[in-house]
């Protein structure tokens, strides 16, 4: 298989190099974030001319190294590598197998010349945890799997067998390695069960195995939908599950996104520039990992292409809200049109309509209204499924193939 570049996160370390800070790798696991730091960012290194001596590298999950994950061995198997006051650059994978693992890396923060970094997996090393233990001293990059422009680039095949393969069994890198359909669907749904589940139920101590799993498979079902934790509480109610508290379901809700499995969408009302407390939209890291879960049966194209457009937009560094547009129909009586997103990043705002196709007349009116809708001059776009080449709608908004979208990394600005 072709080396996967991930230059996107490589730019990120690189352009954070000796910035003072822990550079803290997050992500879902198996998303890539090991790769990224050896062998990308420590050949970045070598070939930048930085000595082999000064990067101090170890994985802690090898049997080799399990001696330092003694902390107290830690300290002193990093000081003793220091040999002068050039920079060394300390990369240290799965860092959470250390306990007290925080306060070596706070003492590093002291050593003029050591620039470090570290990823840590979701079952012990989440960026809430980050928050709390580094409060302002660490800097975090959060990893995502392959994107569909980073899929396209390894995939032996044209874009659209490509595409094909991706919306059924998503980016996680290790998928472009099983060659069969059997093979994919396999990994997918072991990975699901033997890792993401058994982390969060060591994690967090989970006695309810069960609500966990039904809350999976509910956001699994509602992607691209609205909902929230007390609408799937009171499902549980109406199925006579007594035994169970709305408590109970926000807190399971959120280990689930502490894990990166999904990621939630707060609701934004652009005409009264301010947030809907509820429902919310839930989106999968990996849309393979959504697919899976459902055992590959809700194969909804709209929902599937929404959650893809979705981690698109957040990998490029957008702020991601789902957008409503109040209006008034011909009665006068208020309405309420969905936008499917609002992008934000710095003083740039986007709003991305996602549609299978505009067919018909009827179909581009219907897509439009709610971004005719708003009042302001920024950037109206909607995106549909039709592999085909850019065009701007008599009400000037732009319309855009999905294909195009995803591989044009100026998609937003066409």
């Amino acid at each position: 298989m072709k080396e996967i570049k991930r230059d996107v996160y490589l730019n990120k370390l690189i352009s954070r190099k000796e910035n003072g800070l822990i550079k803290i790798i997050t992500g879902i696991r198996r998303c890539g974030k090991s790769y990224l730091l050896d062998p990308l960012f420590k050949n970045h290194l070598l070939e930048s001319g930085v000595k082999e001596d000064h990067i101090i590298k170890l994985e802690l999950d090898k049997e080799e190294n399990k001696k330092y994950r003694d902390s107290h061995e830690l300290n002193e198997y990093i000081k003793s590598q220091i040999k002068d006051k050039e920079i060394y650059y300390i990369l240290l994978d799965e860092i959470q197998l250390v306990e007290g693992f925080e306060s070596v890396l706070n003492g590093f923060l002291y050593e003029r010349n050591l620039d470090v970094y570290v990823t840590g997996s979701n079952s012990k090393f989440l960026s809430s945890d980050i928050i709390t233990e580094f409060r302002g001293r660490g800097d975090e990059i959060k990893v995502f799997p392959l994107s569909f422009s980073e899929y396209v680039e390894v995939f032996k095949g044209d874009n659209q067998s490509a595409w094909n393969e991706y919306v059924l069994y998503g980016g996680l890198p290790l998928i472009l390695s099983k060659k069969s359909d059997e093979e994919k669907s396999k990994y997918l749904k072991d990975l699901f069960d033997q890792t993401y589940i058994k982390d969060i139920i060591e994690r967090n101590n989970i006695q309810r195995v069960d609500i966990l799993d039904s809350i999976i498979n509910m956001l699994a079902s509602s992607v691209g939908s609205l909902t929230n934790p007390k609408k799937i509480y009171d499902t549980f109610v109406s199925n006579g599950e007594k035994e169970i508290s709305s408590n109970t379901v926000n807190s399971y809700i959120k280990y689930i996104e502490d894990a990166f499995i999904v990621n939630k969408s707060d609701r934004y009302d652009v005409k009264g520039k301010k947030y809907i407390q509820t429902p919310q939209k839930y989106y999968f890291s990996d849309i393979g990992l959504r697919n899976a879960r459902l055992n590959f049966r809700q194969q909804e194209e709209n929902h599937i292409m929404e959650n893809i457009i979705y981690n698109e937009l957040i990998v490029r560094g957008y702020n991601v809200d789902v957008g409503v547009v109040e209006v008034r129909d011909e009665n006068k009586n208020r309405k309420q049109l969905e936008i499917d997103f609002v992008c934000n990043l710095g003083n740039k705002r986007y709003y991305v309509q996602s549609a299978l196709n505009l067919d018909t007349r009827e179909k581009t009116i219907q897509e439009e209204r709610p971004l005719m809708n708003i009042n302001d001059n920024f950037k109206k776009i909607i995106v549909v499924k039709d592999n085909m080449k850019h065009w701007i709608t008599e009400e000037g908004i732009l319309v855009v193939g999905i294909q195009e979208f995803l591989l044009d990394k100026n998609s937003l600005d066409l």
